[in-house]
């Protein structure tokens, strides 16, 4: 049997197929490490594991990773006593506050977000300003404070001018950080103020003017899905299924994922994935089954969970399938 699936394999004809998993931590080890050490009241361990990892490297995911973690918030700020000049400390402190202050708003539509609710969520987010600059006086050349400044400003509802000297902030230490580009999507979207078409003026020109094959090329997924979300059943489809979002998304990854310089490495698996969503959407079945291919059953929640927020995996086999996959 092993024998008959690598000789079709070979010929480019097995029509197997891996089960699909969701992919957690983004298969980064250090992830899970640097949670369970925040969760033990670790600041020693935590400490090494974000040291150790560059911010020229993405410290962003295991940053978010802390500041997530449930009761950071009831040690962090001895931390921060007995380490007063600690960037790290400070940006934990500034992140984990972003994150408790988000507990307290809830995802519920502003409406359904009561008075006393908002005014935690403000006062949490304000305090994370504060501990942010800090961190970034003190490390003028970190990423990571600047960026999730462009957070808590897009909570704190700063206005597209203050939130766009952010972003430009972040660009000068890093011009092609994925995550930092992501936030000034969202910014500039329809929901937060701005417009469907500067949300894709700002995709496709961040993405053509990166090099080949860097993760910037999701942004344009990305747009594209978040135009589809603010549309009634029926308008979405017919939006997602006109010719020039796939001629698009086509483009986007040519320079991305099929580009010759992509590297499987970071966030790669979630930009395949959003390929892989939008050209189902788009009814490009042989692009989404290219995509589909190349996770090789590895799911990540976003942006899976718009489709099924209970159950990402179920709605990647669902459009897998309807890929011929």
């Amino acid at each position: 049997m092993a024998l008959l699936r690598d000789w079709g394999l070979a010929l480019g004809r097995w029509t197997g197929r891996p089960g699909a998993r969701l992919e957690k931590d983004s298969n980064d080890a250090d992830v899970a490490r640097v949670r369970e050490a925040a969760a033990a009241t670790d600041w020693a361990t935590v400490r090494g594991l974000l040291e150790a990892r560059p911010e020229s490297q993405d410290r962003t995911g295991l940053l978010w990773a802390v500041g997530d973690t449930a009761g950071v918030e009831r040690w962090i700020g001895d931390v921060l006593k007995t380490e007063p000049e600690s960037a790290l400390a400070l940006t934990v402190a500034g992140i984990r506050y972003v994150s408790w202050g988000w507990e307290a708003r809830t995802s519920a539509r502003a409406k359904d977000v009561s008075r006393e609710q908002f005014e935690v969520f403000h006062s949490r987010l304000r305090q994370a300003e504060e501990w942010l600059y800090e961190a970034a006086e003190l490390e003028p050349g970190w990423t990571s404070p600047w960026y999730v400044l462009q957070v808590t400003g897009r909570g704190l509802q700063i206005g597209q001018v203050t939130a766009r000297r952010r972003f430009e902030a972040t660009m000068r230490r890093d011009p092609y950080h994925l995550g930092a580009h992501t936030q000034q999507l969202q910014q500039i979207c329809k929901k937060w103020g701005g417009s469907h078409e500067e949300m894709h003026a700002f995709a496709h020109e961040s993405v053509f003017r990166a090099p080949g094959g860097t993760p910037l090329g999701r942004l344009v997924p990305d747009a594209h899905i978040e135009e589809w979300l603010s549309l009634d059943p029926g308008p979405d489809a017919a939006y997602m299924r006109r010719p020039e979002v796939t001629e698009s998304l086509r483009q986007a990854a040519d320079h991305s994922y099929r580009h010759p310089d992509f590297v499987h490495e970071g966030s790669w698996l979630g930009q395949l994935n959003s390929f892989a969503m939008a050209f189902s959407l788009a009814g490009d079945r042989a692009s989404a089954r290219e995509c589909f291919q190349l996770t090789q059953g590895r799911v990540t929640e976003s942006p899976w969970d718009y489709l099924n927020g209970s159950d990402p995996v179920a709605a990647y086999r669902k459009h897998r399938a309807a890929a011929g996959r």
